[in-house]
């Protein structure tokens, strides 16, 4: 059966680690990209995205500016700030929502077309420009953005404004209209319209959804013979092959994670959607191959995808380079959505494995710890002389930036902190499944009984969790606690009783008769572990990661000096852990026994002695989320020497 999120006003948190990041959403993150919307932040790079709306209104003069696909990027900050809204009230973002909603409906055209770059650029260019335009992409996400305003405000007229808009797609897409055999090239529309039916109670946006699935890599000259109207891309080179819109193959057919990884992950949504919906064992097998190929081929180990930075896109297995790693914080988001779909259908604690790592690591860093610069790229080595010098690192910031150009990571992060109490719980008939922890209260409903439970913990940084249960009366239900693929050991109990190990797809599952009262202690080991690379990634040969609990740790140059891949950990050493705050955060920093080797500089290559490796010391590490924040510019380093494999 496949499981419920509890609702975002169901969920509440009361402190720790995601109540800080989720108030840092609310009071800095959303003001500030509304400035930023609005072309009103000193020194960043301009968006203006609500001009465009504007002047596809009727209510401002001038020339549409910025990306074809500016809209998504009003879109994604709504949907956030409707997120944020729930939990946070604030009369001054909601009155901002209300005039992005007034101004997208006072920007939509008779038929319920809404795209300001062809609105204003080519009015006569509709869907002509399917593989390179961004339309559908960007109503994707104004669909997005309408179902959240209608969850969380119960207000319909954006709803009613972006059915219309889905209406006029309808009647020009799907069996016998005038683009039948066509889809979008950025992947968005698809699990956009799933929302948008399950959200309004019409199947015909679910059924037009799974008609862009089905028609998508039938025809693989479709892409390829494309122009874009706009320059968005350079010409289309090896990198930008109908693979780059996982439209080399019918998606049944398709084996490999190929393309550009942010349009796979919500292509890869949409599948997980329509199969939680249909059951249909074709797209089953499907999302199985193409999982393996993404998370265990494919995937960074701070959860992070896209491993060149022309096309933004896969390559082939095991090519993951730490210094040119594109890594794009929209594709990390993008695969936690996935996993989430993949969970809620399947129960398999491996999707919720996957939305932690990525959840702490490869997302996260994609926002300083102030909440007001950001990162597009997120690598897992940085030298910022060779960044600067290297044409093929241009892409490689070696600090966050206040905004971008291209500014769809930014919003999508805020989007994913607002609405982070979603990730925490599902639900099916019998059962409440555990799936993030997290400091919060919830309410819910089983077999007919309200039930309220209280879950206290500082995770990440510890691993004891606390639940405490009421119910209006007894009732009978199965509590599933995830324990976490890292976790080297567990404890746990009921009202003081140890329960007894009986896992299912990495739940702990303690079925029982639960009345008021009832308190559940678990205790995850969050100890520090050495992680090795599989032995076909060539770069990373000698080297280890270092994690503690769902946290990768690096090494950077102000607590360790320049030149860190001279520094060699020894796994067998021992690990020492502190509490180290760090502007608006805090957490454990890692001290670990390892060595640094001597510095050679007086010729270019000498023979190598013994008597190099140098004297054993301290090696300190921070989570990787929060590099860049102490001192920006400097050295960083996911991946360190061996000092147990040769001295590599």
């Amino acid at each position: 059966m496949k499981q419920q999120a509890l609702a975002l006003n169901a969920v509440r948190l009361s402190g720790g680690f995601w109540q800080e990041k989720t108030r840092l959403v609310a009071e800095v993150m959303l003001p500030y990209q509304w400035n930023a919307l609005n072309d009103q932040i000193p020194g960043a790079e301009p968006s203006h995205a609500l001009e465009n709306f504007r002047l596809a209104a009727g209510e401002a003069a001038g020339a549409f500016a910025g990306m074809v696909f500016q809209d998504s990027d009003v879109a994604k900050w709504l949907e956030a700030a409707c997120y944020s809204l729930v939990n946070h009230p604030d009369a001054e973002l909601e009155a901002q929502v209300e005039e992005a909603v007034r101004l997208i409906a006072a920007a939509q055209q008779g038929d319920g077309y809404i795209d300001t770059w062809v609105t204003l650029q080519a009015p006569d260019k509709r869907w002509t420009d399917l593989a390179w335009g961004h339309e559908l992409y960007c109503g994707g996400h104004l669909i997005e953005a309408a179902v959240a305003h209608f969850r969380t405000t119960g207000k319909r007229h954006f709803l009613d404004v972006m059915m219309k808009y889905a209406d006029c797609v309808i009647a020009e897409f799907g069996p016998g209209k005038p683009h039948g055999l066509d889809c979008c090239g950025h992947p968005e529309i698809e699990l956009a319209l799933m929302r948008l039916a399950e959200a309004s109670g019409q199947p015909r946006f679910a059924e037009l959804a799974e008609h862009f699935l089905d028609v998508r890599g039938r025809d693989p000259e479709r892409f390829r013979d494309r122009r874009p109207l706009a320059f968005v891309f350079p010409p289309l080179t090896k990198a930008f092959e109908p693979d780059y819109f996982q439209g080399n193959a019918p998606l049944r057919d398709q084996r490999d994670a190929d393309g550009h990884s942010v349009r796979a992950m919500y292509l890869y949504t949409a599948l997980a959607q329509v199969w939680g919906l249909t059951g249909e064992p074709a797209l089953k097998a499907a999302l199985d191959r193409l999982w393996t190929s993404t998370v265990e081929r494919r995937m960074y180990v701070t959860g992070s995808l896209g491993s060149q930075a022309n096309g933004e896109r896969f390559t082939i297995d095991w090519d993951l380079p730490s210094d040119t790693a594109y890594a794009e914080t929209c594709a990390s988001i993008g695969l936690i959505f996935w996993a989430r779909e993949m969970l809620a259908a399947d129960g398999d604690g491996r999707y919720a494995d996957t939305i932690e790592r990525v959840l702490y690591n490869g997302a996260l860093s994609g926002v300083s710890l102030d909440g007001q610069r950001y990162f597009y790229v997120n690598p897992l080595e940085s030298i910022p002389e060779v960044a600067r010098a290297r044409q093929d690192h241009e892409h490689v910031k070696t600090e966050r930036v206040p905004w971008f150009g291209c500014s769809c990571c930014p919003p999508n992060i805020a989007r994913l902190i607002a609405s982070v109490t979603s990730l925490a719980y599902g639900r099916t008939a019998d059962s409440l499944w555990v799936h993030q922890y997290m400091n919060c209260e919830a309410d819910l409903e089983l077999g007919g009984t309200a039930i309220h439970v209280s879950q206290e913990t500082d995770f990440p940084w510890d691993g004891a969790v606390s639940l405490s249960l009421e119910a209006a009366r007894t009732c009978r239900f199965s509590l599933r606690l995830r324990i976490p693929s890292w976790c080297r050991a567990y404890h746990c109990s009921v009202n003081g009783q140890a329960v007894p190990d009986e896992q299912d797809k990495s739940y702990l599952r303690i079925e029982r008769d639960w009345s008021s009262g009832d308190r559940v202690e678990l205790a995850l080991d969050v100890e520090t572990r050495f992680v090795r690379p599989h032995s076909r990634i060539a770069e990373l040969a000698g080297k280890v990661a270092v994690m503690r609990g769902p946290l990768v740790y690096c090494a950077e140059e102000l607590d360790n000096g320049s030149d860190l891949h001279n520094l060699l950990v020894d796994p067998a050493g021992s690990v020492g852990g502190k509490s180290l705050p760090q502007k608006t955060d805090s957490g454990v920093v890692l001290q670990l026994s390892g060595s640094r080797e001597k510095e050679h500089t007086e010729t270019l290559y000498c023979e190598y002695q013994p008597e190099d490796i140098g004297e054993a010391g301290q090696i300190t590490l921070v989570p990787y989320y929060q590099w860049g924040n102490r001192q920006p510019g400097q050295e960083m380093r996911v991946w360190l020497r061996n000092a147990g494999t040769g001295r590599v």
